[in-house]
């Protein structure tokens, strides 16, 4: 091997060597406080409830830190009285008002001009949510009425998903809640299930 070609190898692992030197200093520990920041910034921030998961992957650390700090943000938010609250919501974390709070909280949203959903609409998600799965002709012997309109919204406002279909005679589609249905009624999962004259406070609007 001649001197220059020495020469050029020694100059590569120098800067293969300097490069990673540099990425080691770069790196840092992230200090408790700093990462329950951090993790509170990201469900403010975030469209849906986002698991401890995404945030561990996230910032690049232990999945146990986070949880750690989430039960801290968790008895922070319960200890400031205030009007918000952390809460654990479809697999993920969401800040959120608190219960107390909703009638206001209701009296507002309701002022403002928005979509929403027909009482028909919420009978049959009512059904489909404490029945699930359900096929239409189960919900039709519920309701006593057709569904089809009702139906069609629940699944385009993406409430509702197809869970398969029955093994009886026609094979009908069965219907169950979403992860959208957990997060637009601010649940954990199915266990918290309002009751049904809680769907009722949503009545008004049209299919459209």
């Amino acid at each position: 091997m001649s001197k220059a070609a020495k020469a050029t190898d020694v100059e590569t692992a120098e800067v293969e060597e300097s490069s990673s030197n540099d990425e080691i200093e770069g790196q840092r520990e992230i200090g408790e406080a700093e990462l329950k920041a951090i993790a509170e910034a990201m469900i403010f921030v975030a469209d849906e409830p986002v698991s401890a998961k995404t945030i561990a992957d996230v910032i690049k650390v232990d999945r146990e830190a986070i949880d750690k700090v989430l039960v801290e943000l968790v008895a922070e938010y319960d200890g400031r009285n205030g009007g918000l609250q952390l809460r654990e919501i479809a697999a993920g974390w969401q800040i959120a008002t608190r219960p107390e709070h909703h009638e206001q909280i209701r009296a507002y949203l309701k002022s403002r001009p928005s979509a929403k959903l027909s009482l028909a609409s919420l009978e049959t998600l009512a059904v489909i949510a404490y029945k699930q799965p359900v096929t239409v002709p189960e919900i039709l012997e519920i309701r006593g009425v057709q569904s089809p309109s009702a139906i069609k919204t629940l699944l385009d406002k993406r409430l509702i998903v197809a869970k398969g279909r029955k093994e009886t005679v026609g094979r009908p589609m069965m219907y169950g809640t979403s992860k959208e249905f957990l997060i637009q009624f601010g649940l954990k999962d199915l266990s918290e299930l309002p009751s049904i004259e809680d769907f009722q406070d949503l009545a008004g609007g049209s299919d459209s």
